[in-house]
């Protein structure tokens, strides 16, 4: 008999192209995940997924099957917020996504302020990169998102909130330290980025146009918790939010350098689906986060 869960495990695994990213996703074990895609097979009689160099992808049926399940899901969700309604701030389910540096550094301050006004509602924190997050909201998987800068897609419609500055970091013996910099300064620098698909890539690719940097030697790191580690060791200088690196240069792990021109700021936007009903956890998520004038510390 086909579930619901299996469904999900299913759009999960097609979703991150594997096994194990699907189970981390679903907070469960990769077994498990075999087990609940093996049993849908059993299921249909057809094979679903198939195993390639490039990661896990769906069979031609598996294609079929996984849309139909984005359907299905929909629905059940669709029906959640709509019962959710009656509930106000008394029960129901809020499910937020942030990108990287926001859903880690900022979503958990905002969700604590929220739980406190409305502890009987259960949350949820996704946190992907700039696309993934996209994704969530356009698929209807989560509710609101926390991005910088403007959405890429129509369909989805974004708030500005407040401002978040931008620093370059280096370990604390860097001869650069201590002194005013010119982008000349830092032409025999490397300096490591993100990943492709994170907005804080694209923030470092414009900060080093900027300054005319776009040569320099650069180095990809997945992740801002890698990034900041490669930065201590002296792999390179970063450019990222200050928040990210808040507790590296209080504690002097890491120090900031002062170049000139300063790097702008950037806009931390929430993120929605234009058509999209908000269910009454929703809403009160959204008139807290405008209250909301600086990043909270």
């Amino acid at each position: 008999m086909v579930t619901l869960n299996q469904l999900e495990v299913l759009v999960k695994v097609v979703e991150f192209k594997g096994f194990s990213g699907a189970a981390k996703a679903l907070f469960t074990s990769q077994p498990a995940v075999s087990n609940h895609i093996r049993n849908l097979e059993n299921s249909f009689g057809v094979q679903l997924v198939h195993r390639t160099s490039q990661g896990a992808r769906p069979t031609p049926a598996g294609e079929v099957v996984v849309e139909r399940a984005h359907r299905i899901l929909g629905i059940l969700d669709d029906l959640e917020r709509t019962v959710a309604g009656y509930r106000g701030l008394g029960g129901g389910r809020l499910v937020l996504a942030g990108t990287t540096t926001l859903g880690t550094y900022l979503l958990p301050r905002l969700l604590s302020d929220f739980s406190a006004r409305a502890p009987k509602v259960a949350c949820q924190i996704r946190v992907g990169n700039e696309e993934a997050v996209e994704s969530w909201l356009l698929r209807g998987e989560v509710a609101l998102g926390l991005c910088a800068g403007t959405p890429r897609d129509d369909q989805l419609l974004a708030q500005g909130m407040f401002e978040e500055a931008m620093v370059l970091v280096a370990e604390p013996s860097s001869p650069l330290a201590g002194r005013t910099l010119r982008p000349a300064d830092l032409a025999d620098e490397r300096f490591l980025v993100r990943e492709s698909g994170s907005a804080t890539r694209r923030l470092q690719e414009a900060a080093l146009r900027t300054w005319g940097l776009e040569g320099a030697q650069q180095w990809e790191m997945w992740g801002s918790d890698t990034l900041k580690q490669a930065v201590c060791q002296g792999l390179g200088l970063a450019v990222v939010s200050e928040h990210v690196v808040r507790q590296e240069t209080e504690s002097g792990l890491l120090v900031t350098l002062t170049v000139q021109p300063a790097l702008p700021t950037r806009t931390v936007s929430l993120v929605r689906r234009a058509d999209r009903v908000l269910t009454p956890p929703e809403e009160a998520f959204v008139s807290l986060v405008r209250t909301v004038g600086e990043w909270p510390v």
